[in-house]
């Protein structure tokens, strides 16, 4: 998958909501020159997605070793989002999509059912970005157990071919 991600972000408006818990506004930039595990999830503090973040957590020092960061969106609040870090002690950041910009960007926004009802939300998906800004892997309907060891792995197979 070479996808551009210049081309994804820019059907993002200007006036576009999203925060990230880092102490500066949020910034396109960001995801550019570095490797980049973007991973998109329901809700802050659900058991699967904790889980989700407490082993991309558990794997984060090596990820930063092959010159990767890690960044956690849904579109709970930046309140939110802060809250789940700091009870799980998670060593990265995460992103609020209130509007859904990022999350529609990388069409993530699935019909979903739940005992019976339907309902449109984030598909739980993960989006390795190289430093060029391209996608170079894409994770759809992710299970979580054993996730973040298979995208740590993509990572590394990727810098030793």
């Amino acid at each position: 998958m070479d996808e551009n991600l210049s081309s994804i972000l820019n059907v993002i408006p200007a006036d576009h909501g999203i925060e990230w818990t880092r102490d500066t506004p949020f910034d396109f930039a960001a995801l550019r020159n570095t490797w980049t595990i973007l991973y998109f999830y329901p809700r802050d503090n659900t058991p699967g997605c904790t889980t989700e973040a407490q082993d991309f957590a558990e794997r984060h020092d090596r990820f930063g070793s092959l010159g990767a960061q890690i960044l956690g969106v849904s579109k709970d609040s930046l309140r939110k989002h802060r809250n789940f870090i700091q009870k799980h002690d998670f060593p990265f950041d995460l992103i609020s999509d209130p509007n859904e910009h990022l999350c529609r960007a990388f069409d993530v926004i699935q019909l979903k059912k739940n005992y019976g009802r339907e309902y449109l939300g984030i598909e739980r998906s993960t989006f390795l970005i190289d430093p060029r800004g391209h996608i170079h892997q894409a994770w759809r309907k992710v299970k979580v157990k054993d996730h973040a060891e298979t995208v740590l792995q993509t990572l590394i197979d990727q810098q030793q071919a």
